[in-house]
């Protein structure tokens, strides 16, 4: 008996400890773009929003946070903006889809989530507000489109901060205008440092770029780095709708662009992207990861689906050369996730 009580406070101890390693351990998956309208109508007024995430909901919905960029203002108004080529709205039904996928966190800093005025960006927050998603990155003036989605997970404070770095800048709010939350280092910078005060980890979205461009503009390298710089561990890319490649910075991660991911377009360019999976332990970057996806939607109609075998190789070989010049590559796991490394110099 005395033996016993020597014993159980020890392990005691050892469980409590073992407990609050696992409690620790937070993996975060981060979509592209998501556009649930487009070409992606037809298909999806006949089979349902939630077609769209039938091949990927597991994943979403296992990760502690699940985020992604909402491409276009869910809404009914009519006040479109006509001063621009492609303009996207789509039914507020599709907040419940959002919902049933997994997601936590919808950034909405893009350059179509004004394509419907101040209404349209407006009634985006609502719904899903109502649906019970947080959002980032838009809001009824500067202000509250620079305020950070703040989520807590086994006690672990995470900040989501949205900017867009794209035309038009119409779409951009002002301290009198709602809008989107331009990407000025003057900005996020004081933003990532605010947001660190109230959450041990930051994620910072970007739209930027060129679209189709598989190499980061000099620019994004400079602001994903700053960002870095400022406090956040995660730096989320968007815009180009196809990918780009991983860098590792100081203590953190950009992700250059992921892609698009259920999106309506037929694009013959945008055939391939991925999810980007992120654990952290006690708070600090532990594994950065990506999963190959297909979107040509000419074969997937518009469902994004996980790639195998030889299509996942060649997949691996392409985004290889995407990360080589950024210092990274990839490596395979033992589920359908491969982790992205630091590239070893060799020595003769």
């Amino acid at each position: 008996m005395f033996i016993l009580y020597r014993i159980l406070p020890a392990l005691f101890i050892l469980l409590s400890l073992v407990s609050f390693s696992f409690a620790q351990q937070i993996q975060i998956v981060a979509s592209g773009d998501i556009l649930l309208g487009g070409s992606a109508s037809t298909t999806l007024k006949h089979h349902g929003f939630d077609h769209a995430f039938i091949a990927t909901r597991e994943i979403l919905s296992s990760a502690d946070l699940a985020l992604g960029n909402l491409e276009a203002p869910l809404t009914d108004s009519q006040d479109e903006f006509t001063d621009k080529r492609f303009r996207f709205k789509v039914s507020p039904h599709a907040a419940g889809a959002l919902k049933n996928a997994g997601y936590d966190v919808l950034t909405l800093a893009n350059n179509h989530m004004g394509d419907f005025g101040h209404r349209g960006v407006l009634d985006t927050i609502d719904t899903l507000q109502a649906a019970g998603l947080k959002s980032t990155g838009a809001g009824i003036d500067i202000t509250q489109a620079r305020e950070p989605a703040i989520v807590e997970i086994d006690g672990l404070k995470i900040a989501l901060l949205a900017y867009s770095n794209t035309f038009p800048k119409e779409f951009y709010a002002t301290p009198t205008r709602p809008g989107t939350a331009p990407g000025y280092p003057s900005y996020f910078v004081s933003d990532i440092k605010k947001a660190r005060k109230r959450a041990e980890v930051v994620i910072v979205s970007f739209h930027w770029g060129g679209e189709a461009l598989t190499t980061p503009k000099d620019y994004q390298q400079d602001l994903g780095r700053q960002a870095i710089e400022a406090g956040a561990q995660i730096v989320i890319g968007h815009h180009p709708h196809v990918l780009q490649g991983v860098e590792f910075y100081r203590d953190g991660v950009i992700y250059y662009s992921l892609g698009n991911f259920a999106f309506g377009s037929y694009s013959k360019t945008a055939r391939t992207s991925a999810l980007a999976r992120i654990t952290l332990h006690g708070g600090t970057l532990h594994k950065a990861e990506i999963l190959p996806l297909s979107v040509y939607n000419l074969e997937v109609d518009f469902q994004p689906q996980p790639l195998y075998q030889g299509p996942a190789y060649a997949f691996i070989r392409d985004f290889n050369e995407l990360c080589s010049p950024l210092g990274t590559s990839l490596e395979r796991q033992p589920d359908l996730f491969w982790s992205v490394v630091p590239i070893t110099p060799s020595h003769p």
